[in-house]
């Protein structure tokens, strides 16, 4: 495949473009694309795994699986298109701490921590991460990333929507479940942060956007604002 590449001065829709080309980048991308492509692994597996708690929601995850198999394809094709080697046992360690707070979950039986890891974190998560990546993405990463962006607000909607349904039955859960693990997410994105700058992306803008989508889903599922800002003051403890 050819790669695509752009000058060091280059700039899209206002952003300094990063030299794709550079060992710099490279090995920096090496690790962010490895945590993508098991990001989407793990979404994959999860939502199958949450069809098994859920059966009569079992073809829908199903669905919503597939989808996340196809990003996952879609991402070993652009570490493929810059010459770049997805660091893969770094994101298995990674994603380690989450992936087993949702395996304990998902033996539990619980419903409700297994949707807010899978449906709400992972997911507003790899929106913020995308919507931070995409302007100085290669043009290739721009275009498969722009189309799974899209995908994503279909899975984070989807965990919304079943907790909204579910709020009063759930919420001493959802409240337990998010003190385990938004500072999972937080020290995530604390320990990209150093190779995202590589690639342009800067660290207090991940986690704004990521709050932002974080809180917006709890709005929309039926917390009020003091709620909320307790949930997210859960994100400090490190």
């Amino acid at each position: 495949m050819t790669t695509l590449n752009a000058p060091e001065a280059a700039v899209m829709e206002g952003h300094d473009l990063p030299d794709f080309t550079t060992s710099a980048y490279k090995d920096a991308y090496s690790r962010i694309n490895a945590i993508v492509i098991e990001g989407e692994q793990e979404a994959h597996d999860n939502y199958i795994s949450l069809g098994t708690l859920l059966p009569e929601q079992a073809d829908e995850l199903a669905r919503l699986a597939r989808m996340e198999m196809k990003h996952m394809k879609g991402f070993t094709s652009c570490g493929r298109n810059l010459g770049v080697e997805a660091d893969m046992p770094f994101a298995k360690t990674f994603f380690g701490p989450l992936h087993g707070n949702f395996q304990a979950a998902l033996k539990e039986g619980k419903v409700v921590t297994c949707l807010l890891i899978q449906a709400l974190l992972i997911e507003a998560f790899a929106i913020s991460a995308y919507h931070i990546y995409i302007p100085v993405a290669d043009p290739f990463a721009r275009k498969i990333t722009e189309g799974v962006v899209k995908d994503e607000y279909t899975h984070l909607n989807y965990g919304q929507e079943w907790l909204k349904a579910n709020f009063e039955a759930s919420k001493d859960e959802l409240f337990e479940a998010n003190k385990a693990n938004l500072p999972l997410i937080r020290s995530m994105l604390e320990e990209v942060a150093a190779d995202a700058a590589v690639l342009h992306m800067d660290k207090e803008d991940l986690i704004e956007d990521f709050l932002i989508a974080y809180q917006e889903a709890l709005t929309e599922i039926g917390f009020n604002t003091r709620e909320i800002a307790r949930m997210a003051a859960a994100a400090l403890t490190l």
